[in-house]
């Protein structure tokens, strides 16, 4: 199993809208093969700044869901709030 941390940086007021935006396109990580399940964090001291985590059998089942049309969808309906490119990065669990 391997998280997906993506930091992402959003244009000041539109935080709301991009928060709606990443409910509303939920099913989309739901639904894609070896996705585990999908959150989203919001830093208290930066409000602007935001952590979506997601869960994926591997690094694999994540490149597949980066090409494929729903990823696409995805990007194409909350990108417009990204002040600028994600920082993207994958973990493994080494102890819990």
């Amino acid at each position: 199993m391997v998280t997906e941390f993506a930091e992402i940086e959003i244009i000041p007021g539109k935080e709301q809208d991009f928060i709606a935006g990443v409910e509303a396109n939920r099913a989309v990580f739901t639904r894609a093969a070896g996705c585990h399940g999908a959150e989203l964090h919001r830093s208290i001291e930066a409000p602007q700044h935001f952590v979506l985590n997601v869960r994926w059998d591997s690094i694999d089942a994540h490149g597949n869901f980066w090409s494929s049309p729903d990823s696409h969808a995805w990007r194409g309906n909350i990108s417009a709030y990204f002040a600028g490119a994600p920082k993207v990065w994958h973990s493994e669990t080494v102890m819990s």
